[in-house]
């Protein structure tokens, strides 16, 4: 028996109508034809959501109708709110010509794999592979309800995504060997790296229809070279950057759509008959592509740019190690939420902040910087939203700790650096920060009181962290509060209901500590500090005094506001 799924023509993509219907599976050509009528791309997990935009539905758009060649173009595209019917057509006919290589179990070029690809024993292992969220191995999620050896099978729309995923975010160390791939001893292929993106934190644009969020993510430039082609159109053999066969390279990608369709896996679906349709439940995974480093053409990534002050030597030699520039992809840090980021996230690439001699400096990612650049023909009001991902890896990089994500809502005129908005989100951000770091303060002086030593800042959970919890929800909605103000003063008044909502949640945190502390350590004890020095008084009523300087000096609107003889002393 034949199988078959077309990804163009079958439904796999988990899409809602802008009318507010409820999500449902739709094929490549309609997600892509009628993009305008289709909200946010549903995914199993966020990971997900970066991997099929960039391995496909990106990709084919960029190869059938090239990109805008400057940001004018770029917002001729937008202003249409959907593909004009030459654009249509150019993607339908791109489509048509190429809907045997979207074929999911095509005997001869199955999408995204290898025909054929086998090991020397005939080896193949579960579906679950490839599922991040699934034990295999020694990745086994925490309480995971299932083992490696329970069966387990993927429908062909499942399968597709969790491909996808493994190119982009498979983990890294030893793959199977591969019949076929020259660097294969005893059945292993050692050496490799996670996939592409598990080497940064993904940052995605996000706009109100699926046809916006598609064209943010496209940075106008020339149109792809004759070198640069996705991986469907480079399965001959005899080309010499074949994704079709079990050989694979270490190089740098040719552009744009090489980047985007990256095969750093060569990887085999197994599927088999059933009565609901074809389930795919056993997958071979071998080495791939090898990318010595992250290309700066890379559009999804912020970036951390070396220190002036390095040495020329030790400049020129993380240059020639990395064969790139001095700047490396920012990654995500787990439990970190994306607001506490923002100084990366509004360092345009046109004007990247300074590193110092000893620091390190960051630029945003390039489309991020496109999307400022467009801030006048979109509207200050534009309901932007920027979507970060990111993979922590555990052991070597061959296992997953933590999947991550977050989403902003981010006024445009925050990223100009002249405005005051952008001044006035950076100062609520390093508030918040200074309000944690005083409150670990006040942690840490009761504890001395009691005669005991501060939380290591590396082990347990500190004080400091609740209080940037509960700043969460506040600092998201002054970001959404704050699109489209241009009026200082507007700004001012929502920089000081800030602080006087950030002035109440710190003290709560601050005054269960308070609470905690049992009466003896009134009585205080002192510590020396040093030979010489006089010794240091630590007393609960001196540590709840420092507390509350600390917080006038850093919410220092809301503590003139408290002041005021029209305040009502709350």
């Amino acid at each position: 028996m034949t199988l078959g799924f077309s990804l163009t023509d079958d439904p796999w993509l988990l899409l809602p109508s802008t009318t507010g219907e409820p999500a449902r599976e739709r094929p490549l050509r309609t997600a892509l034809l009628d993009a305008h009528q289709f909200g946010d791309l549903v995914v199993e997990i966020p990971t997900q959501k970066p991997a099929v935009l960039r391995q496909v539905l990106l990709p084919v758009i960029v190869a059938a109708l090239g990109r805008p060649a400057d940001e004018r173009e770029w917002m001729a595209w937008h202003a249409q709110g959907q593909w004009s019917p030459e654009q249509r057509l150019r993607l339908g006919a791109y489509l048509d010509a190429h809907r045997e290589a979207f074929d999911l179990f095509d005997p001869v070029q199955p999408f995204g794999q290898i025909a054929g690809l086998s090991t020397a024993k005939g080896e193949t292992k579960t579906a679950s592979l490839i599922v991040a969220t699934e034990a295999t191995g020694n990745n086994v999620p925490l309480f995971a309800s299932r083992t490696e050896g329970d069966p387990f099978a993927l429908t062909p729309a499942q399968a597709a995504h969790w491909l996808l995923h493994t190119q982009c975010w498979d983990t890294a160390a030893i793959k199977t060997g591969a019949v076929g791939d020259p660097q294969a001893k005893a059945g292993k292929t050692t050496g490799n790296p996670t996939g592409p993106l598990g080497q940064m934190g993904v940052t995605l644009l996000a706009g109100r229809t699926l046809f916006e969020t598609l064209l943010l993510n496209i940075p106008v430039g020339a149109p792809p070279t004759s070198a640069d082609r996705p991986q469907w159109e480079r399965r001959d053999a005899a080309d010499p950057r074949s994704a079709g066969t079990p050989q694979w390279q270490t190089r740098t990608p040719e552009g744009l759509l090489d980047l985007w369709t990256w095969q750093s896996r060569r990887i085999r679906l197994f599927a088999e008959p059933t009565d609901q349709g074809p389930r795919v439940t056993r997958v071979l995974v071998a080495a791939g592509d090898r990318m010595p480093h992250t290309p700066e053409t890379e559009p999804h990534t912020m970036w951390r740019l070396e220190p002036t002050g390095a040495r020329p030597q030790a400049r020129a030699q993380a240059k020639d190690k990395r064969g790139s520039s001095p700047r490396r992809p920012l990654r995500l840090q787990p439990g970190k939420a994306a607001w506490r980021g923002l100084d990366a996230l509004l360092a345009p690439e046109r004007q990247a902040r300074d590193t110092g001699d000893k620091t390190s400096g960051f630029a945003t990612s390039k489309l991020l910087d496109q999307a400022g650049a467009l801030m006048f023909e979109l509207g200050e009001n534009y309901p932007l939203r920027v979507e970060l991902s990111g993979i922590a890896y555990g052991n070597q990089s061959a296992v997953i700790d933590d999947v991550m994500s977050d989403d902003l809502p981010l006024p445009l005129a925050a990223l100009d650096t002249a405005s005051d908005l952008r001044a006035a989100l950076l100062e609520v951000a390093e508030q918040a920060e200074s309000l944690a770091t005083a409150v670990n303060h006040l942690s840490a002086d009761l504890r001395r009181a009691l005669g005991s030593d501060p939380i290591p800042w590396d082990k347990g959970q500190r004080p400091g962290e609740l209080v940037l919890h509960a700043l969460d929800p506040l600092v998201r909605r002054l970001l959404a509060g704050m699109r489209g103000l241009e009026d200082l003063e507007r700004i001012e008044a929502g920089q000081l209901a800030w602080e006087q909502l950030a002035w109440r949640r710190s003290w709560e945190i601050a005054d269960r500590l308070l609470q905690a502390v049992p009466v003896a350590a009134y009585a205080g004890r002192s510590t020396s500090q040093g030979e010489g020095k006089p010794e240091r008084i630590h007393r609960v009523p001196l540590a709840e005094a420092s507390f509350l300087r600390r917080r006038a000096e850093i919410l220092h609107r809301a503590d003139a506001a408290r002041r005021s003889p029209r305040s009502d002393g709350q």
